[in-house]
């Protein structure tokens, strides 16, 4: 057992040689390495699930033996500093390795046929396996200067992958939001990682625990300075996992793909950021300063991101904003010492939010031959609806991720979410308030996201792109600009055998003919090729769906922790039983079903109630109207109403407009910023430099003057005379201006021969 322990490091590195044999392939056999592309695919799928039975096995190991175990070899070592560098094993580490493991693989198989258009197919899998080392290598490190180097390289994977269609402006611009907000978390990291090695000595976790046990309960450290470096260290987390009021690049990180959107919001970036607060939870459960503040953070994210997903349009955005809302509960049961409970969440909450976000890329992949590629447009819910008929397992799957998330029994969130209400309502009625208000908050925008991109009828047809004759059918590339073809039966046929892509960089004119060719052929061959639209997605796609449905499902059964007499499925515990004990060594944590009951009656009622007011303001009731106004359907007005018609908009316009935030970050930050770099500048250019240059213009034309009339003539005694008239001129000014400093001060000059 300790042999394999020992030799766990390998985990993290079992990605890493895809992303190095592609980049070398790509830089030095180019044309032979993109005519394989595929099986690089293939071997990056392998690589990880290598990986993940690794993990699968050390933390079956762990189950058995409840065993913690570190490795480490030394990197510098000298009088005065030691680094050593290492991996640690233990339950936090196995959840986390399992959780990136899994997910990464599901979305590597989703990503092949999604991506597969794309002329950037082998960059993107480079990318996705570097991310996925840099994650592994990140929740297996014992060290904080470790944690540093891995947290730095998953930011700069992201950035890549955020900016991966970079020729589209909207997309550069969110991967530098991304990079430029999580730096001011990393260097809040840092600072935290330098203070606490002033205070301690020491960067390996356990040393670092003890230590500062030891200092604060026996007053040897200062507590404010102490406090300080914690909360610096909170500050890399808050930017990391999109927590207020650090959250603002999460919502514009949906410009990447969609396979590294679900990879992001599932098991890599945002996880980060939790994993790093729970790792140091010991060193937090010391400064009581530092917890509420987590709690505080939590909460605020809690209820800011389900009011900011409320009207979004953006099928993907609304995801985006629903995952900020559920790291919040995170947070919020760190912040309150729920262990437990937090790991249980960042499980089941991993598993669904990968199912939903990989069903609305299914959603997207099907609606992108109708409207071109245009995110505005295949993104947008508005112009979705009655897409059941069109892609039924999509809908299945992406209606029980939507379920799962609103908390309904027995799907996976439920059993997390209601174990963190309930530990909430023991730490604080308050929070506990807000965070039930806002599961009933999340019931209602994730059942409106479903009814508006599933229920009533399409609202956006084929036929709309039909019905004149110079209308065109066409997907505009991300690496060229458009350029109209005819398009000929030759081609046609050529896009019946899968050899033209929609997603080619040439836009193709359809005349009415061809068009008609198109319905013939996608009726005769319907049972071969589905050309429908919108129509569902390969095999390759729903495969990845269909497991994380699995996961979704039952994955919620690993932490259902009551007694249940001779037979014990609670393997998250027994998984915890270390952690657990270190943080409520007194705490009994099985109940009986009348008290599970008993609890889950109110949360389950409130995320009913949810379901129903969206089924009745986005129901097929008010969908199937025609020319139905959805941006206006949440405040649909009412004349005798007016009153409550303004609150509404008020709601809608906070929630569309996401909460002012990004306006006022623009205007104090951005906008501020540059106009004070402006004035700094001003003042530069015109004052410093400007007498600067002044003096030199007047020494240039009196030196000019006076050469001509006194000095041209040769004498010593003229040279003599004009620079004794220089010395004192400069001496009377210096002398007048600096009088009165000289006797308020009552300087004295003392002159003694050396």
């Amino acid at each position: 057992m300790e042999h394999t322990y020992k030799y766990a490091w390998i985990i993290p590195f079992l990605p890493f040689p895809v992303t190095m044999l592609i980049g070398f392939g790509l830089l030095l056999i180019p044309t032979a390495t993109k005519n394989i592309r595929r099986m690089w695919a293939f071997l990056s799928v392998l690589m990880l699930s290598i990986a993940m039975a690794f993990s699968a096995n050390l933390s079956i190991q762990q189950i058995n033996g409840n065993l913690i175990y570190q490795y480490l070899w030394s990197w510098t070592i000298n009088n005065d500093f030691s680094l050593e560098f290492g991996h640690l094993i233990d339950p936090l580490t196995s959840i986390m390795s399992i959780l990136i493991t899994t997910v990464g693989i599901m979305v590597l198989i989703y990503s092949d046929n999604y991506m597969s258009h794309d002329q950037g197919y082998l960059r993107f899998f480079a990318y996705m396996s570097f991310f996925n080392t840099s994650m592994l290598g990140l929740v297996t490190s014992s060290n904080l200067i470790q944690i540093y180097i891995f947290w730095e390289l998953v930011g700069m994977c992201s950035y890549l992958l955020i900016g991966f269609w970079f020729t589209r402006p909207i997309a550069a611009s969110a991967c530098q939001k991304a990079f430029v907000t999580n730096r001011i978390g990393d260097f809040g990291l840092l600072l935290g990682i330098l203070g606490l090695y002033w205070i301690t000595g020491s960067l390996e976790f356990r040393d670092l625990f003890e230590i500062v046990n030891n200092l604060v309960q026996n007053n040897g450290a200062n507590s404010l300075f102490a406090t300080l470096c914690a909360s610096f260290l909170f500050v890399g987390a808050v930017a990391k996992s999109a927590q207020f009021p650090l959250h603002i690049w999460l919502p514009d990180a949906m410009e990447g793909p969609t396979p590294i959107s679900a990879l992001i919001h599932a098991a890599t970036m945002v996880a980060a950021g939790i994993f790093l607060v729970a790792r140091l939870l010991p060193l937090f459960l010391v400064i009581p300063y530092i917890m509420n503040l987590i709690s505080l953070i939590g909460v605020i994210t809690v209820l800011l991101g389900a009011t900011l997903a409320l009207a979004q349009r953006d099928i993907k955005r609304s995801l985006a904003y629903s995952t900020m809302s559920q790291l919040g509960y995170i947070m919020l049961a760190l912040g309150i010492g729920s262990y437990r409970a937090a790991l249980f969440h960042l499980i089941t909450h991993a598993y669904s939010k990968a199912l939903l976000f990989l069903g609305s890329g299914s959603i997207i992949h099907s609606m992108e031959p109708i409207v071109g590629y245009s995110p505005e447009k295949s993104q947008n819910m508005v112009l979705m609806g009655g897409l059941t008929k069109y892609v039924p397992i999509t809908r299945i799957t992406f209606l029980l991720g939507t379920l799962s998330l609103c908390g309904i029994p027995p799907l996976a969130c439920f059993w997390s979410k209601d174990e963190i209400l309930n530990d909430s309502w023991l730490y604080s009625p308050t929070f506990a308030i807000i965070a039930s208000f806002t599961a009933g908050l999340t019931a209602f925008y994730m059942f409106r996201m479903y009814l508006l991109t599933f229920d009533g009828h399409l609202r956006i047809h084929f036929q709309n792109y039909s019905s004149t004759k110079n209308s065109s059918f066409y997907s505009i590339s991300l690496w060229g600009k458009e350029a109209p073809k005819a398009i000929n039966r030759n081609l046609l046929l050529s896009i019946m055998n899968n050899k033209v892509s929609f997603f080619s960089k040439d836009t193709y004119q359809i005349d009415d003919n061809v068009r008609n060719g198109i319905r013939y052929f996608s009726t005769y061959f319907r049972n071969k090729y589905t050309y429908t639209y919108p129509h569902e997605s390969d095999n390759t796609m729903l495969f990845p769906l269909l497991v994380l449905v699995l996961f979704t499902l039952f994955v919620g059964s690993i932490g259902i922790h009551f007694d249940r007499g001779v037979i014990d499925f609670d393997i998250l515990s027994k998984l915890l039983t270390p952690s657990t004990n270190f943080f409520h060594p007194n705490s009994n944590d099985s109940s009986d079903w009348y008290d599970f009951l008993k609890n889950a009656v109110s949360s389950v009622s409130i995320a009913i109630l949810g379901l129903f007011i969206a089924s009745i303001l986005y129901g097929s009731v008010y969908s199937s109207l025609q020319n139905l106004d959805l941006t206006n359907s949440f405040v649909k007005r009412n004349p005798k109403r007016i009153y409550l018609d303004q609150i509404k908009n008020v709601i809608y316009n906070w929630s569309y407009n996401r909460g002012y935030i990004d306006i006022f970050y623009t205007r104090i930050f951005t906008v501020g910023i540059r106009r004070l770099a402006e004035l700094i500048q001003f003042f530069d250019r015109h004052i410093i430099d400007g007498i600067t240059n002044g003096v030199g213009v007047a020494s240039f034309f009196i030196g000019e003057g006076v050469k001509y009339k006194y000095m041209g003539s040769g004498r010593v005694s003229s040279y003599l005379f004009l620079y004794l008239s220089y010395v004192s001129i400069f001496l009377l000014i210096f002398l007048f201006f600096y009088q009165e400093v000289f006797q308020s001060r009552n300087f004295s000059f003392h002159f003694s021969l050396l």
